[in-house]
């Protein structure tokens, strides 16, 4: 387990300890020797330097449309898939079990295929270069609306039919009763959306033409595309990308890990 953590830890301690060299050069010079994992005068001049909300290293500003591209997609994710989730799991549909199959079917189909089609779309309907079409399209997901529907499907039926005896709406039934329950799914589902929110690359390279709305993932990738690679800032800058997702992760762990727990003892 210990030489497990060291490697999965490893490359994280390098990035952090690169980015307060404030030598580029010696930064590629150490890789691949162990004087990449020490620095003997550490310095957050990098992080001074990335840090600011305007001109060429706005890293600040670009840091801060992920973080508002991060929150809306989780939280009308949270709202639109656990919706989704509650009427299959106990909604009067007809058809219900071929709605499920084609949402199932739905995740299948691998993102990329339908990046295209999605940028024509969204180019027709005048909503490119800005914080929508970064949020809109990955909203509702297959994955995590089956993930809700499978939770919900787990719950008592009596709480459900309890509820319906003393009058309470589906949607009051969603709200007060089942949507408590499901902590652990949310904080599931939080994370997962939020990491893929948060990673995404090529989707804002191709709707993003401005500084405006563009996610610090397409910005710190304009450091590599130069004849010069300033590694000291595109680690700094790669510092700050990682804490706020680590953060998130670390907010919600104790949910996800006894959401995990659940689904292997009920299994």
């Amino acid at each position: 387990m210990l030489i497990i953590a060291l490697v999965i830890v490893s490359p994280l301690f390098l990035l952090a300890v690169a980015s307060l060299k404030d030598d580029r050069f010696q930064i590629l010079a150490d890789m691949g020797t162990f004087r990449a994992f020490w620095v003997s005068n550490p310095t957050l001049a990098n992080f001074a330097e990335v840090a600011h909300f305007s001109g060429e290293l706005a890293f600040g500003r670009y840091l801060l449309n992920s973080l508002i591209i991060l929150f809306a997609t989780v939280v009308g994710g949270l709202v639109v898939n656990s919706m989704a989730g509650f009427v299959l799991a106990w909604g009067s549909l007809r058809g219900r079990a071929v709605i499920l199959a084609l949402v199932i079917a739905l995740y299948v189909i691998p993102q990329e295929s339908i990046i295209m089609p999605l940028v024509i779309m969204v180019s027709r309907a005048g909503i490119t270069d800005g914080f929508a079409v970064q949020i809109v399209p990955w909203i509702a997901s297959p994955l995590y609306t089956f993930l809700f529907y499978q939770f919900f499907a787990q719950l008592p039926k009596d709480l459900f039919e309890a509820a319906e005896m003393d009058g309470a709406s589906v949607f009051r039934v969603y709200r007060s009763i089942f949507l408590p329950l499901s902590l652990p799914a949310l904080a599931t589902v939080s994370i997962l959306m939020g990491i893929e929110a948060w990673n995404q690359y090529l989707w804002p390279i191709l709707v993003t033409q401005t500084d405006y709305a563009r996610p610090i993932s397409v910005a710190i990738a304009t450091f590599f595309g130069q004849d010069s690679i300033f590694w000291d800032r595109a680690m700094a800058a790669s510092v700050l990308m990682m804490l706020p997702i680590l953060a998130f992760y670390l907010a919600f762990q104790r949910w996800f890990v006894s959401s995990f727990v659940g689904s292997a003892i009920k299994g």
